[in-house]
């Protein structure tokens, strides 16, 4: 049934007290994610009760409201501008006032969430490339393929720079400026630390770092220039002050923690895959759960534009199969519960699609066991992968943001699509057989759950 973005923007706002409370508004996937001035105003009971919410995480001013791919972009884009034309009426805005570790995450992972649909776009289409390719089919699109699938990413520090002066209270060209160096031909020509630089040393890191001290430059220099001068000076001394500091320092800093960030990737798998891959998928669900798990982005970004693929969200992808595996043993279990047995059956697509929120807030979670049981398939998954990258055979995703079958067309590894996409399968049913297992055994009582529990 096809909802109104607007009454759903409406009623959500509302709840969480009002557009006047709402300071940022962002979407990942699934989830419309709110930073809130007063996070006691939020009236959860009610919030989850709106029909077309699926799930809500609060914690305290970061307030993401589960409504599920494609619902979410329509609902956002009525939230934000519901909350620009009250803040116009109000003429005021909203202030900053976190600083903890938890709003830290969450405000990087706003720099990098609206770069998914682009970064899945280009992924599939090198994978698409990758296929023509071995298979000898059209030679003559190769080229425009390659082109087209690798701009993006050859530019990607650039729209991180401009994303993450947009979210740190910055003038987002001029952070796209300072982070635009770290990617310009021209820094093979500087030397810093003895040595030479190199385009794109640094990566995302190091545009994150350059855009981020752009902002806080910009807003030193604005503060203390008389307003005749501002459109002069500011914009001239935040790129040049960013942009040195980025030349003879940042680039070289974000290089190394690049590089430690690959090299500790591959000697995780390579030395201890399947103990990796048993932490990595039954931690997993619990990240999500807590939508903290978007601050991996920044890592599976910079794995790709090293390698060109992130070996870590395979791993990370089987937490969802252990969640099938286990809503399946529910749904077989509590025969006599028709209202969870129609939830599992609506949520159950999306689950193998990788959208895992209706599972964990309609099925696992307010049934507390089977969320543990699910965790257990999650981990035998990613112990799966992880063995098979011990043997010599890792598998990693071109792209972010899809996962369970999803997955299947941004797929390659050291040894080809071929070989990643049987071990990531294999993965898949090892967790689908270990969470129904473990859920029809030990997640549930042997009595039938009142209905009433529901």
């Amino acid at each position: 049934m096809r909802i109104d973005p607007a009454s759903t923007a409406t009623a959500v706002l509302a709840l969480v007290g009002g557009p006047a409370n709402v300071t940022s508004a962002t979407h990942c996937m699934t989830r419309l994610r709110l930073t809130l001035a007063d996070p006691t105003a939020v009236d959860e009971a009610a919030l989850r009760a709106v029909p077309e919410v699926l799930g809500l995480v609060a914690d305290g001013p970061d307030c993401q409201v589960v409504l599920g791919p494609g619902v979410v972009e329509e609902v956002t884009e009525a939230v934000t501008r519901t909350v620009a034309e009250a803040a116009a009426r109000a003429d005021k805005g909203g202030t900053e006032q976190e600083t903890d570790v938890r709003t830290a995450l969450r405000r990087i992972a706003n720099v990098f969430v609206p770069l998914i649909p682009a970064l899945v776009g280009c992924g599939i289409l090198a994978g698409l490339n990758g296929l023509l390719l071995n298979a000898g089919w059209f030679p003559s699109l190769s080229p425009a393929l390659s082109v087209i699938a690798s701009a993006f990413l050859a530019l990607i520090a650039v729209f991180v720079g401009v994303d993450t002066a947009r979210e740190f209270g910055g003038t987002p060209v001029l952070g796209g400026a300072a982070a635009a160096v770290v990617v310009y031909p021209g820094v093979s020509k500087v030397t810093a630390f003895g040595a030479h630089l190199s385009p794109g040393q640094g990566g995302v890191l190091g545009a994150l770092a350059a855009a981020f001290l752009a902002t806080r430059v910009e807003k030193w220099v604005r503060g203390r220039v008389p307003g005749a001068l501002d459109v002069l000076l500011t914009p001239t001394v935040t790129v040049l002050v960013s942009g040195l500091v980025t030349l003879y320092g940042l680039m070289y800093a974000a290089g190394a923690a690049a590089s430690a960030i690959g090299t500790a990737a591959n000697w995780l798998l390579t030395t201890a895959g399947a103990a990796a891959g048993l932490v990595l998928g039954g931690l997993f669900l619990p990240l999500v759960m807590l939508g903290l798990h978007q601050a991996l982005i920044p890592i599976h970004t910079t794995l790709i534009t090293q390698q060109g693929y992130t070996v870590l969200l395979p791993l990370l992808s089987m937490a969802g199969a252990g969640q099938v595996g286990a809503s399946l043993a529910v749904y077989v279990r509590l025969r006599h519960d028709g209202e969870l047995r129609t939830t599992i059956r609506s949520a159950l697509p999306a689950g193998l699609l990788g959208v895992g929120e209706p599972l964990i807030y309609g099925v696992c979670l307010p049934l507390g066991r089977p969320f543990l049981t699910a965790c257990a398939g999650g981990a035998a998954g990613g112990a799966f992968v992880g063995f098979f990258a011990m043997l010599g055979t890792t598998v990693g995703a071109t792209a972010i943001g899809p996962s369970g079958w999803a997955l299947f067309p941004l797929l390659t590894g050291n040894r080809g699509a071929g070989a990643a996409v049987a071990v990531y399968a294999g993965g898949l049913l090892t967790g689908y057989a270990v969470g129904f297992v473990a859920t029809y055994l030990f997640g549930l009582p042997r009595a039938p759950r009142p209905s009433a529990a529901v």
